[in-house]
């Protein structure tokens, strides 16, 4: 298993594919060289919509970009750059639990990342992406192998 095949990608990096943000030009690079479908949860699948609403609503983007974004992301979906992957919520909400008992005492990571990394190891992905510090550091300890992309600044706390 090589590339996209082998990666899970955090939807906050997804999300950079649709909105600019400052690693955006990152994220479109790492993604021209990956042919391969990239997995996405349906919970991943839900956080890209909602953070291209959320946008919006902050005006950080118009309405018209925010359809636009959002077609986008459908067309992606129906054309097979994502394959929508199933996964066993209590396995994965079990080892989110496991992980956060272990890590976030000293990560301070927050759920939905400890989530994202616990749906990567039961969807059997070895390596991750993300553009969070912390997320980036609960992967690496629960030995995922980080993709190569630049070095993340301060991540995407919001």
């Amino acid at each position: 298993m090589a590339g996209g095949e082998a990666t899970y990608v955090d939807p906050s990096a997804l999300l950079k594919l649709y909105l600019h943000q400052p690693e955006s030009a990152a994220m479109n690079a790492w993604r021209a060289r990956i042919r391969a479908p990239l997995a996405v949860t349906h919970h991943g699948r839900a956080e890209i919509v909602n953070g291209i609403c959320l946008a919006a609503f902050r005006g950080t983007i118009s309405a018209e970009a925010a359809r636009d974004a959002l077609a986008s992301f459908d067309e992606d979906l129906a054309t097979g750059r994502y394959a929508l992957a199933d996964l066993l919520w209590r396995a994965a909400l079990q080892r989110a639990a496991e992980l956060s008992r272990k890590y976030t005492p000293s990560l301070g990571c927050r759920t939905l990342d400890v989530l994202h990394v616990a749906s990567a190891l039961e969807l059997g992905k070895p390596r991750f992406l993300t553009f969070d510090s912390r997320q980036r550091e609960l992967a690496r300890c629960a030995g995922l192998r980080l993709a190569g992309l630049p070095r993340p600044g301060a991540g995407h706390r919001q």
